[in-house]
């Protein structure tokens, strides 16, 4: 009974002498590699919570109207409208409204991006992962842009085109003054006197244009909040954003 006890005694020893080991040696050559669960994990959490954040931000009333660096303005081409909107009476509200309802439409959109981007981050490979990991500041962001545009321009388009399409007054809408005046430019700019005096045909799609205005608002707020967990500390929310990307932190150091 005697020796059993002591023999007791000497695994508890051993086991702790171990674990004193471990942490001695931990301390000396670092943490631990991240396995691939982790990054993959830590990976899908920070893309989750930068889109959502992002989203969240825009989704918001004056989210895109309301940021001067993400609000939707018209294509340069209507510079002779807005130049000449003053000279009709109430001209620069109407214009104004015109800009206020397709960033409302904008922001409406953004309530609806989240299960898109959510659906994106559970196909992400371990390839993707560390490839993010270990990649731009806006790898993440890439990766999200490459496979959530087309489902993104597919919910913004119809509630931007909605927007275009609504009758302003005297049942003319943005599209209609939109076609009326560049079917006018490019009758001139496709004659003969045009062509000699280099002027060039104007043939952007309104909404499409718009469209691809507010999703490169969108990824550029979540640009920033990728950018603000991989240097940011305080970011990093939870213990595993905290040790995938303070792997980051320490080859910076090193």
């Amino acid at each position: 009974m005697k020796a059993r006890a002591i023999f007791i005694i000497a695994l508890m020893f051993i086991f702790s002498g171990c674990a004193e080991l471990l942490n001695v040696l931990q301390s000396v050559s670092g943490p631990l590699p991240l396995t691939e669960t982790e990054v993959i994990s830590g990976l899908k959490e920070a893309l989750s919570t930068g889109a959502k954040n992002a989203a969240g931000k825009l989704a918001l009333e004056n989210g895109y109207y309301g940021d001067a660096a993400m609000k939707i303005l018209l294509p340069d081409e209507a510079k002779i409208i807005i130049d000449n909107i003053s000279k009709i009476p109430g001209g620069d509200q109407l214009l104004e409204d015109v800009i206020l309802r397709i960033n409302r439409a904008a922001e409406d959109a953004a309530k609806e991006v989240a299960p898109i981007f959510v659906n994106s981050v559970t196909q992400m490979t371990i390839q993707d992962a560390f490839g993010i990991l270990n990649g731009a500041d806006n790898a993440a962001t890439a990766y999200l842009k490459n496979t959530t545009y087309n489902n993104l321009y597919n919910l913004y388009k119809p509630k931007i085109q909605a927007s275009t399409e609504k009758k302003i007054v005297g049942n003319i809408s943005t599209k209609s003054s939109w076609e009326t005046l560049t079917t006018k430019w490019n009758t001139v700019a496709n004659s003969i006197a045009g062509k000699l005096a280099n002027l060039k045909p104007v043939n952007t799609d309104l909404n499409d244009y718009l469209t691809n205005k507010a999703l490169a608002g969108m990824f550029s707020k979540v640009e920033a909040e990728e950018l603000r967990i991989r240097k940011d500390v305080s970011a990093r929310i939870t213990p595993i954003l905290q040790r995938v990307f303070g792997s980051l932190d320490t080859k910076t150091t090193n």
